[in-house]
């Protein structure tokens, strides 16, 4: 008797946690909109929508390669499996067409689709939840004007159990921070606006802050450097490794033309974000540059933008001769000194002959004792750029440059980078070759194989 009283017990509480859970995890569909062929907008609205999109890098997240804009495809590698990206044009059958603008407000803050399911934090709905009630209207507004696009969502390719979904309201619960965004009145307003457009709509820390082993941001680490595409997302934060302090100027310049002088280029997966920034208002540009130029600054920056590296402000100390004059691309000799160096004499025969040629950024290469990229906590974006190189653009002024990966083999490319970093004064990197050997396996054709091995 007492041995069934128990457990009955036992399946009422199970029950009750059951249905409490599934009382937690639901969430109903929201009801259809009637689609509209041409949808009204205020025009004004529209604009400000364009803008939101821009910062928020919409368009490269939800275009396939090849693809049209917003119809999603592209498939999102996270450590946990790849996630396409959703079509969000106002194609009603496979796209937002139906979705009210309570359901497009929902999945913005909570994470959740018109039809009640939870959406993966790919979508970083964490951000994009501080985001104004005004704001999250014109986004809306533009995204329904575009251009209905019919295409089908591919399937995510995700292990047991993170392809069930419900799960992820556990992640919400612990993870999940609602807006919206509060300012801080210990700062201006241009700050403040800065902050959220940064914390918000732009959600930079989803690149740029590590993440824990559920793939959270560490809050407490935020800005600190992230993992991006294959690239690392260095840190902007008071532990940036810029050999030059960033200030205010050279973060707008930066983020309005996607290079400086005293920085280098953006590339990777920065490259189509500063592509979108460059359609902003110079004041949105400007407050996002004073916001993370807050976050960069301690008490030990200088306030002048001074090398910290004595190789880069006196280049007759670096491999080579003096920088060529403008526009030369003659040999750089290599100094006795150096002629056993393999590291030494790969930079001389790769690199020097624009590294050091004297043309500006972005046609002349950055000296590389100045690039984050040498001087940064990861040697992941030097190795792809030496195997990748930088393919021109398409319609756009660009910087360009070959790619290395068919002529260096893996051990190259570690000579190479050694080189550079010991010459940049800053220590070895601990996992150099197997950021060599992981980058040269994302590369494709017979060349990046066959120079991997010579």
């Amino acid at each position: 008797m007492k041995r069934s009283y128990l457990l009955g017990v036992a399946a009422a509480v199970l029950c009750v946690v059951v249905v409490g859970t599934l009382a937690l995890v639901w969430r109903p569909a929201l009801a259809p909109i009637v689609p509209v062929t041409s949808p009204s907008f205020d025009p004004g609205l529209v604009r400000r929508g364009a803008d939101l999109a821009a910062l928020g890098d919409c368009n490269t997240c939800h275009t396939a390669p090849l693809g049209k804009t917003f119809a999603g495809g592209r498939p999102l590698q996270t450590p946990f499996g790849t996630i396409y990206a959703t079509n969000i044009t106002p194609d009603p059958q496979t796209g937002i067409g139906l979705w009210s603008e309570a359901a497009f407000v929902r999945a913005m803050r909570e994470g959740v689709d018109r039809e009640g399911r939870h959406l993966y934090p790919a979508f970083p709905y964490d951000h994009f939840t501080l985001i104004s009630d005004d704001d999250d209207k014109a986004l809306y507004a533009y995204l329904m004007t575009r251009q209905p696009v019919h295409a089908e969502a591919l399937k995510n390719v995700l292990p047991f159990p993170i392809n069930i979904r419900m799960i992820l309201a556990g992640w919400n619960l612990f993870y999940l921070d609602k807006g919206p965004f509060r300012p801080d009145p210990s700062h201006d307003e241009l700050w403040n606006r800065g902050a959220y457009l940064v914390e918000g709509v732009g959600h930079c820390g989803a690149c740029h802050t590590p993440r824990n082993a559920l793939g959270a941001e560490e809050k407490d680490d935020a800005f600190a450097g992230g993992e991006a595409e294959g690239w690392h997302a260095f840190s902007i934060n008071q532990s940036s490794q810029s050999p030059v302090a960033w200030d205010v100027q050279s973060l707008q310049a930066y983020l309005a033309n996607g290079w400086h002088g005293l920085h280098g280029v953006a590339r990777g997966p920065m490259a189509p974000v500063v592509d979108n920034l460059s359609e902003l208002p110079e004041g949105d540009i400007r407050a996002i540059a004073v916001y993370i130029a807050s976050r960069m600054k301690s008490d030990t920056t200088p306030d002048s933008q001074e090398s910290t590296v004595p190789l880069a402000r006196n280049p007759e100390n670096n491999p080579g001769s003096k920088p060529q004059s403008a526009g030369s691309q003659s040999a750089v000799p290599v100094s006795v000194a150096e002629e056993d160096e393999a590291g030494a004499r790969i930079y001389v025969a790769t690199c020097a002959t624009c590294h050091e040629s004297g043309r500006p950024v972005p046609y002349g290469g950055i000296h590389l004792f100045l690039s984050t990229a040498v001087t940064g906590e990861s040697p992941q974006n030097l190795v792809n750029i030496v195997l990748a190189g930088l393919p021109a653009s398409d319609g756009t002024k660009s910087p360009i440059m070959p790619n290395f990966g068919g002529v260096l083999s893996d051990a190259e490319v570690a000579d190479l980078a050694r080189y550079l970093r010991e010459m940049a004064g800053k220590p070895a990197w601990d996992d150099l070759e197997a950021k060599i050997k992981t980058a040269r396996g994302a590369l494709s054709g017979p060349a990046a194989s066959t120079a991997a091995s010579k």
